[in-house]
């Protein structure tokens, strides 16, 4: 009899189920220059999308400034987002016909995401995939990436243990997030972080294509029923 190790998949939002990076990444360069801060290299802005917008800024610039200037950066951020760059980023390929699938197979699917929550709210509504997702937790509600809470506080919320839950994101961040909820991540292979990078911190595997873990997830259910007959 198959054995399904796997109730709730939780997924990123930015780089792994939207193409946002170069959005995200022309904004945080525009609010640091309207701040009047020193630039970052393209790879240290894409190295932080996950995080939370304050905690991205702390980041950036781990030397420290001022709290005016913190608070100059979060709000031109939010400010070039939300009403500047206003041109919705695409979903990459695939992944609207994936989730259809996900949900037909019995999965519940969750959001953690650095996004605030106007943010993923406006995104979800521009691709129109809200009524997909079981659930959701945004950096400005709970804490941001790294740290476990967003993940825990969904597991609560569908009253499943950790160990059969699946983290899904681009980053260090996720899968360190998942790590201290005592959580299994896979990373994707197409967002924010190289895959070399990723390799560094041991999700059980990177997927080349969204479409992969359908099957990823089958063979795992076989490697369970095996380890149970």
């Amino acid at each position: 009899m198959k054995q399904n190790p796997y109730q709730l998949l939780i997924f990123d939002w930015d780089g792994t189920l939207m193409d946002s990076a170069a959005k995200i990444v022309a904004c945080l360069r525009a609010a640091i220059a309207h701040a009047g801060l020193p630039a970052r290299t393209d790879a240290a802005l894409r190295h932080i999308i996950g995080l939370g917008i304050y905690q991205a800024f702390e980041y950036l610039f781990p030397e420290g400034v001022t709290a005016a200037q913190h608070e100059t950066l979060v709000q031109e951020y939010k400010r070039q987002f939300l009403e500047l760059n206003v041109t919705p980023a695409a979903m990459f390929a695939n992944v609207e016909p994936f989730l259809h699938d996900l949900r037909a197979q019995g999965y519940y699917l969750a959001i953690a995401t650095g996004k605030s929550r106007l943010g993923l709210n406006r995104v979800l509504d521009d691709v129109a995939l809200a009524p997909l997702f079981h659930a959701s937790r945004c950096a400005d509600e709970t804490q941001s990436k790294p740290h476990p809470q967003m993940l825990h506080e969904l597991l609560e919320a569908f009253n499943v243990p950790a160990s059969a839950a699946l983290m899904i994101g681009d980053t260090e961040f996720d899968i360190e997030m998942a790590k201290a909820a005592n959580m299994h991540a896979v990373a994707v292979a197409w967002g924010a972080h190289d895959p070399s990078h990723l390799e560094k911190f041991a999700p059980l595997t990177i997927l080349e294509d969204v479409t992969h873990l359908l099957s990823w997830l089958t063979q795992r259910e076989l490697q369970v029923s095996k380890a149970s007959a």
